[in-house]
């Protein structure tokens, strides 16, 4: 599958690492099933990720990816 900004992959967030100025956050997409997104210590604050959130494009309660 082609990856773009346009894809949701809904999941939970397994980790959230923060670096200096990027933070390595895992998602879970189903079981044993993960990727890895590296986005900005700022993005993971704005959005308020924390481990065991769900991520979809839809719930309320739940942060977009």
């Amino acid at each position: 599958m082609k990856l773009s900004a346009r894809n949701v992959l809904p999941g939970k967030i397994l980790a959230v690492t923060k670096g200096s100025t990027t933070a390595h956050v895992i998602l879970e997409l189903a079981p044993g099933l993960t990727i890895t997104s590296s986005i900005t210590n700022e993005a993971v604050g704005d959005l308020c990720l924390k481990v065991g959130d769900a991520v979809s494009d839809q719930g309320a309660g739940r942060h977009y990816w």
